[in-house]
């Protein structure tokens, strides 16, 4: 169920995600490389010890200073993969308002980049058709490109946010999915 897209969207929300490599010999670990060392601390501090696809997840810093390619024609098995260019990070505009909206994992998905077209109905059946549980839903008030969208626990959010951030939405709209500091109770309709 882990693959290295999964781990750099996860760990994407804690910050460029350069290098993905899941060990050959033992596909339970993972090293995962950061554009800079906190962003690793960020991440290690909110997933240690979060359970993920049913298992406890550790999170430490790896003596291993960078994740090394697999050499040319060199069998990896997909398990190693190269994101310095992909057009996914979420914090490489200097200055970027995601910077100051990095959160816990909890139930409560943050969801930006919705199309106006695209309704209440729509968004929360994109989420129950991948099996999750809606408790419940509501657009910002002043902006409707964002909603929260609030699931059954910690475990099914971050199953959610792997599987939904990035989804398409419309031709030219992709979502983009992170954890709320906020529940849905947070947003007043004024």
């Amino acid at each position: 169920m882990v693959t290295p897209d999964a781990l750099f969207t996860l760990f994407g929300v804690y910050g460029d995600v350069l290098r993905v490599k899941i060990l050959y010999n033992k596909k339970d670990s993972a090293l995962i490389q950061m554009a800079e060392s906190h962003q690793a601390h960020l991440a290690m501090m909110h997933m240690d010890k979060l359970r993920v696809f049913g298992k406890q997840m550790r999170v430490m810093i790896s003596k291993h200073q960078a994740v090394q390619l697999p050499k040319e024609g060199q069998p990896d098995a997909g398990l190693t993969k190269d994101y310095t260019a992909s057009p996914l990070h979420r914090f490489k505009k200097p200055g970027s308002k995601n910077f100051q909206n990095i959160y816990p994992p909890s139930p409560t998905l943050h969801l930006s980049n919705i199309p106006a077209s695209v309704t209440e109905d729509e968004l929360k059946e994109a989420f129950t058709e991948k099996g999750f549980t809606v408790k419940g839903f509501k657009f910002f008030p002043k902006d409707r490109k964002m909603a929260l969208l609030q699931l059954d626990s910690i475990e099914e959010a971050i199953t959610a946010l792997i599987q939904m951030h990035n989804h398409q939405l419309s031709e030219q709209s992709h979502l983009r999915v992170s954890f709320s500091k906020s529940n849905i109770q947070d947003i007043r309709d004024n």
